[in-house]
C-alpha cells in the first residue's frame, strides 16, 4: 500500500525530535523470529494478546515494532494509550486492527498524541471525523502538528480548495495526510500538462474523486488516452464524471465496444440516446445491458467472446 510506511521508514524526512520520539529506548535485539515466543517472558505482549488487541503475526512483519513492544511496560507505557485511543473514539473492537496495523503508537508519548487530536479539533475537525481518519490512516496520529498543518496548507493551496472543502477532502481520503506527497505532485502534473486539464478543472475533478491523487500515473493515461481519444469524450465531460477514472480500462472497453457494436455508443448530452459516463461504468452488467445496451446478457457474453 502506497502509505504503509510509518513516519521512521528511511524514506521519509522527519525531524530530529520526532525521530527521536519514535523509539526513544535501546532496543532489545530479537533472538527469536517469533513474537509468539516471548509472550510468556512479556506481561506486556501476553496482556495484548490476552486481550485480542494484535495479531502477532502481522505486528512481527512491522520494521522494529517487535523490539518496541519488549521495552514497553504494560501498566506504565501502553494503558494509557489504549484509554487515550478510546478516549479519541476508537471502539474495543477497533482496537485489534488498528494496533495490529500501528504497534509504534503504544511508544509515542502521550502529550504529543494529545496535541496532534486537540490540533485537528482546532481545525473544526468533529470527533466522529477525527475516529474516521485514525482508522483509516492509522499512522495519523504518529505526525507531528507541523506536518499535519503543512499538509492541509499544501491541499488547500495546490487545489485552490475552501479550508471546508480542504477538510472534507482529507477526511475521505485521510491517508493525504499520512502518504508521501511526491505521487500527489506527480499526479497533479499529469492531469494538467499530459491530460491536459485546466486547473479548475482539476480541482473538481480531484474533489470528487480524491483517489485520483493516488492512482498509478500509467493507469490514469491509458484510461484517459481511451476515454479521450477513442470514445471521443471531451474534458468537460470527464471533470462532470471524475469516477470514470476509478473504473478498470477494460470494464469500460468491454462495454464502449458492446454499445459501439449495438450502434448505441452516444456519449454527447445533446442527443436523445445520450448514455451517461456514470451509467457506463456504474452500473451492474444484467442492468448495463437491459436498461442501456437494451439487449440480454447472454448478447453481452456471445460478443465478448468475439473480442
Amino acid at each position: 500500500d502506497w502509505d504503509d510506511i510509518p513516519p521512521s521508514s528511511a524514506l521519509e524526512v522527519i525531524s530530529e525530535e520526532e525521530a527521536v520520539q519514535i523509539i526513544a529506548e535501546p532496543l532489545v535485539p530479537l533472538q527469536s523470529s517469533t513474537l509468539r515466543d516471548y509472550v510468556d517472558h512479556s506481561e506486556t505482549l501476553e496482556k495484548l494478546v490476552h486481550l485480542g488487541i494484535f495479531d502477532l503475526s502481522q505486528v512481527e512483519k512491522r520494521q522494529k515494532a517487535g523490539q518496541l513492544l519488549l521495552t514497553l511496560d504494560f501498566e506504565k507505557d501502553v494503558k494509557k494509550i489504549l484509554l487515550f485511543l478510546k478516549d479519541v473514539g476508537l471502539e474495543d473492537n477497533q482496537l485489534g486492527p488498528f494496533l495490529t496495523k500501528n504497534p509504534y503508537i503504544l511508544g509515542e508519548d502521550l502529550e504529543a498524541l494529545e496535541t496532534r487530536v486537540a490540533y485537528l479539533k482546532s481545525k473544526k475537525f468533529g470527533k466522529s471525523e477525527i475516529v474516521q481518519m485514525v482508522s483509516r490512516a492509522p499512522y495519523l496520529l504518529l505526525f507531528s502538528v507541523e506536518r499535519l498543518d503543512n499538509r492541509l496548507g499544501f491541499f488547500k493551496n495546490e487545489l485552490g480548495l475552501s479550508v471546508k472543502k480542504t477538510k472534507d477532502l482529507v477526511i475521505r481520503l485521510p491517508r493525504l495526510l499520512t502518504g508521501k506527497l511526491e505521487p500527489v505532485k506527480e499526479n497533479l502534473q499529469v492531469c494538467q500538462i499530459e491530460l491536459g486539464f485546466q486547473r479548475n478543472e482539476i480541482q473538481q475533478i480531484v474533489y470528487k474523486t480524491p483517489k485520483i491523487l493516488t492512482a498509478s500515473k500509467k493507469r490514469l493515461k491509458q484510461t484517459f488516452d481511451y476515454l479521450h481519444n477513442i470514445m471521443g469524450i471531451p474534458h468537460h465531460m470527464l471533470t462532470r464524471f471524475p469516477q470514470v477514472f476509478n473504473s478498470k480500462l477494460l470494464r469500460i472497453r468491454e462495454r464502449h465496444m458492446f454499445l459501439a457494436f449495438l450502434g448505441r455508443a452516444q456519449y454527447d448530452p445533446a442527443q436523445p440516446s445520450y448514455i451517461s459516463l456514470d451509467q457506463l461504468v456504474s452500473l451492474p452488467n444484467e442492468v448495463f445491458c437491459t436498461e442501456i445496451a437494451k439487449a440480454s446478457m447472454q448478447d453481452f457474453e456471445n460478443f465478448l467472446k468475439t473480442l
